[in-house]
């Protein structure tokens, strides 16, 4: 095993060299994603060297956040772990193209972790806080239940492997609601939060458990657990490009789909369309093979992970720097959204 680097000073020409097997002889970094992802810290990497070698002209360097708070949440869900084990094992097997991955490695015990890939920047993105057309959404739709369909009833064997966690797994009720409560005193401090969040936010860590329950509910495929904008690129004849399996787990495919809807897409759209991008979803399962009694339950699992996906904003907000204007209007955005299904998905009921 190579030395995982502590930080991007340690990613130099010798050490890509090593985890490339190529010739690097110089290369100059910059930040990327600021504000976008807070789990981790991400860099674009030009690479030289000699003319005669084939190698790529940029890759992306993936390393643990620099903020404290968010590697120690991302330590303890085993996000970090999760991520490698999606490239070493996975990936091969995703319907939606991932990066190439040339170099992934962890160490479980000091939480380093680095990940060597594919650089997908030309490919066209659509910003967060733009929210997608619904052109895009249904691409997006259809991908994700290609994924779904892919790993349909096949989840449980993963979990037990530790390539992903189980939305059952005892990690979830025992850290959430410790940090969604951080998170939930930063942001009523720091932020305008809207009656309808203020209306379940109390309730809330006190129901994860029961939440979570509810969308482990059979039948389970592989989740993503991060399917929004911002992790969905689009190639030229519009199919979708998928990144970052951090949180990649086991339980109702409902909820990826609640999460996408309700905090990818303005909420006009998002009210337009959302019972209408529903059902095209169990459309797209059925058409791949799964069977129509599978899905029977499956709104009412929508609905229960909307309501969940509250814990997203609060939660990412501890590692945010609110006075950041891109990091702030990430959280307002989100809580703009999740008003929006709170109210008219009537969420504060199943509390």
């Amino acid at each position: 095993m190579t030395t995982i680097p502590a930080s991007i000073d340690e990613v130099t020409p010798a050490w890509l060299s090593e985890v490339m097997r190529a010739d690097v002889t110089s290369v100059e970094t910059e930040q990327i994603g600021v504000g976008i992802g807070v789990s981790s810290a991400l860099y674009r990497v030009r690479l030289t060297g000699p003319e005669s070698q084939t190698r790529p002209e940029t890759v992306v360097v993936k390393l643990p956040a620099l903020d404290e708070a968010a590697v120690f949440t991302s330590t303890i869900l085993r996000m970090y772990i999760r991520e490698v084990g999606f490239f070493d094992e996975l990936a091969s097997a995703s319907p939606i193209r991932v990066p190439e991955r040339y170099h992934a490695e962890v160490d479980e015990e000091t939480s380093r972790f680095v990940v060597v890939m594919e650089d997908m920047g030309a490919h066209r993105s659509v910003d967060q806080l733009a929210g997608m057309d619904i052109g895009d959404a249904e691409r997006a739709v259809d991908a994700l239940a290609d994924w779904h369909a892919t790993w349909w009833r096949n989840a449980e064997g993963l979990a037990e492997a530790g390539l992903v966690v189980s939305l059952g797994d005892p990690i979830y009720p025992a850290v959430l609601p410790m940090v969604f409560g951080e998170g939930w005193e930063k942001v009523t401090s720091s932020l305008e939060v809207s009656p309808a969040i203020l209306e379940v936010g109390p309730k809330f860590a006190d129901a994860i458990g029961g939440l979570l329950a509810d969308i482990n509910r059979e039948p389970r495929t592989m989740t993503h657990g991060d399917y929004r904008a911002d992790n969905i690129l689009f190639q030229a004849d519009g199919s979708p490009v998928l990144l970052d399996f951090q949180l990649i787990g086991c339980g109702s495919g409902a909820y990826d789909l609640a999460y996408f809807v309700t905090q990818s897409l303005d909420p006009e759209v998002a009210s337009a369309h959302e019972r209408a991008l529903f059902d095209r979803w169990c459309a797209r399962l059925q058409a791949a093979g799964v069977p129509a009694s599978d899905l029977t339950r499956m709104w009412d699992d929508y609905r229960t992970a909307a309501l969940f996906c509250l814990v997203y904003p609060i939660v990412a907000s501890r590692g945010m720097d609110l006075d950041d204007p891109r990091q702030r209007g990430l959280v307002e955005c989100m809580n703009t959204r999740i008003s929006r299904a709170i109210e008219e998905l009537e969420l504060a009921s199943l509390l």
